[in-house]
């Protein structure tokens, strides 16, 4: 459907209701609705490879699949140069992006900002049909705009690219055809690749297509975040909820610090170390030397190889395993429960990190239990 179809004014004749609108330069007819409709443009591909009927259904659903991938394929190795100049000019904006499309790919452009707002790039979603009636005042001098459009001539589209004309406003799309009127209006005009097939028996449901939109507008968010050199912290930022949320927590937010650390010297009577391990709940206690810097471990394992008679009477020093596994204030909750596990290399699996500074001294002491208050696992 061309840009600038709609019904007639009312009481004008047939023949008047062929008006001509000019726009961004091109002359685009209003039919006439009484007239036969055009043919609806071919789809993405258009129906080759099509599954054959009476396929099972596990047959049908390894086509779409495959239908897909083969697309995304083809994707890849087609960009060129066009992606680099979207990114850079999505880059430079002052404002936010805003993302629109109607149907389907409407939908995907929902996603595609959810995915850029997430990852440090502030986005939005504008509804075209809306941008119409009002919303055009949400896009703003700084913002650039991500126009998504299949066919490249979706009607409700063109009151928001003319905006972005008037307005001076950068304008991206991504689009199936080179020649279509979004394709040529565009700053930039990323182009989905004409031999991909939709992976619809009819060649006519968006699958393949949206698929290749939201792939396509996850490669931006991503090349987007690696510009800005985002990480996992800043993602924490703004994903405080559920379990993500909480694997990217810092250890300091989750320790326990101060009187609540179970500490001893080397020469402490395990008499008196036992009593302290009780007390402390941590089912382990950290040895200290004369400058306060963490040199071993005593836990429940050390207890029972050392068990002898005289247990009671010895130096913790005696008793305790030298070089515990240890982890920063600052790191995240994640890794915390990955060394835990025995990752980073790590021989053994523990219940219990100590939280130490960079001279080693011991700032808080860290249970999986409180990993596990906090929902990582």
């Amino acid at each position: 459907m061309p840009w600038g179809y709609g019904c007639g004014l009312p009481g004008t004749s047939p023949g008047a209701r062929q008006q001509k609108v000019d726009f961004l330069s091109m002359t685009v007819s209003r039919p006439n609705p009484e007239a036969a409709p055009a043919a609806s443009p071919a789809p993405l591909g258009g129906a080759e490879g099509a599954v054959p009927t009476g396929n099972s259904d596990l047959e049908v659903a390894r086509h779409v699949l495959t239908t897909e991938a083969a697309g995304l394929r083809t994707l890849a190795a087609a960009l060129d140069a066009s992606l680099p100049r979207a990114v850079a000019l999505l880059a430079q904006a002052r404002g936010r992006v805003v993302v629109s499309g109607m149907g389907k790919s409407g939908h995907v452009g929902r996603k595609i900002a959810a995915t850029m707002a997430s990852t440090g790039t502030p986005a939005l979603f504008v509804h075209p049909a809306e941008a119409s009636h009002g919303d055009l005042g949400m896009i703003v001098a700084g913002d650039v705009v991500l126009a998504i459009s299949n066919s490249g001539e979706t009607a409700e589209l063109a009151d928001l690219v003319a905006h972005t004309r008037r307005f001076g406003l950068p304008l991206v799309a991504i689009v199936g055809r080179a020649g279509s009127t979004l394709a040529r209006a565009a700053d930039v005009a990323l182009l989905l690749p004409a031999e991909a097939h939709e992976a619809c028996p009819l060649g006519l449901a968006p699958t393949t297509s949206t698929t290749l939109q939201l792939a396509l507008g996850d490669a931006l968010a991503v090349a987007l975040l690696t510009r800005r050199g985002f990480s996992a912290a800043d993602f924490h930022n703004f994903h405080p909820g559920g379990r993500l949320g909480a694997r990217l927590k810092r250890v300091e937010e989750l320790m326990h610090s101060g009187a609540e650390i179970p500490l001893a010297t080397p020469d402490l009577p395990m008499a008196t170390a036992l009593v302290r391990m009780t007390e402390k709940s941590f089912g382990c206690l950290g040895v200290t030397d004369g400058e306060g810097r963490l040199i071993g471990i005593v836990t429940d394992g050390d207890l029972r190889r050392a068990m002898a008679p005289n247990l009671l009477a010895r130096p913790v020093g005696e008793v305790m395993t030298r070089g515990p596994m240890t982890i920063g204030p600052q790191a995240l909750a994640g890794e915390a429960l990955h060394r835990m596990n025995g990752g980073n290399g790590g021989t053994r699996r523990v219940t219990v990190l100590f939280v130490v500074d960079a001279e080693n001294r011991p700032v808080g002491v860290l249970h999986v239990h409180d990993l596990l208050r906090a929902g990582l696992a």
